[in-house]
């Protein structure tokens, strides 16, 4: 599972890191380094730019979507919640993900994530939780490969109204690998370079092609330090979460 992570560049960056085409200023984020569920994200994908005809190539996008992804049928946006991750293994299968994994596809950018180790205190015998923060090797971005969807609010009438229409995201996770895998059974799965053509653009349909992109997360290259038990709760945010802590 993968709950909470870290995103603290500016659009600028993500941009120029992922060769983005088409952002709004008025709709950037402001950094930081407690990203938690239902909490807006920023997002690279790829679709036809409104008003464009039908051979109108998609063009890349970095916009803002809600963590936590509501399907098109669903009664409710709290649904979104309960649908932060979608597990490799059965992404392509499950009612909630199936779609969206064909057509709506998206890159979510992290400094790095975080994950929980139960420890016991050899003093007195007690199990607490101990936070890790878990990152590239390099300091660099982890592309998380993740979906998205359209949710349309039925107590707005118009289709123009912004209001109307609520985009959401999930994040696929995998078995955990490396120093991920010492502290946690799952993680988040990161896509190299070489596969983020392939993995945002709506017009590759191939479930199995698409399933052979997720492979080894990171390829392999991460650290992982321990942090503060700050970073248990949402109110707290600032680059001293991500600081390690003995």
């Amino acid at each position: 599972m993968c709950g909470r992570y870290a995103s603290t560049r500016s659009p600028e960056d993500l941009a120029q890191l992922f060769r983005v085409t088409e952002w709004h200023p008025e709709e950037a984020l402001e950094p930081s380094w407690n990203v938690a569920p239902t909490d807006d994200v920023w997002a690279v994908l790829e679709r036809r730019p409104r008003g464009a005809g039908e051979d109108a190539p998609p063009a890349r996008m970095l916009r803002p979507l809600r963590w936590g992804l509501v399907p098109s049928w669903a009664k409710d946006p709290r649904t979104g919640a309960r649908l932060i991750n979608a597990r490799v293994e059965t992404v392509h299968e499950k009612p909630a993900f199936r779609r969206a994994f064909v057509r709506r596809r998206c890159l979510l950018p992290a400094d790095g994530f975080y994950e929980w180790e139960q420890v016991r205190d050899e003093a007195s015998g007690k199990v607490r939780k101990q936070p890790y923060f878990i990152h590239p090797e390099d300091g660099g971005v982890l592309a998380l490969a993740g979906l998205y969807e359209f949710w349309r609010d039925p107590a707005v009438k118009d289709d123009d109204d912004p209001a109307a229409w609520l985009l959401s995201c999930t994040i696929i996770t995998t078995e955990a690998t490396d120093a991920a895998g010492r502290v946690h059974p799952r993680m988040p799965l990161a896509l190299p370079p070489d596969h983020y053509d392939t993995w945002l653009d709506p017009r590759h349909e191939s479930t199995d092609d698409l399933r052979a992109l997720l492979v080894q997360p990171a390829e392999g290259h991460l650290a992982a330090r321990p942090v503060s038990t700050a970073v248990n709760s949402v109110r707290n945010n600032g680059p001293q979460l991500v600081e390690e802590r003995t």
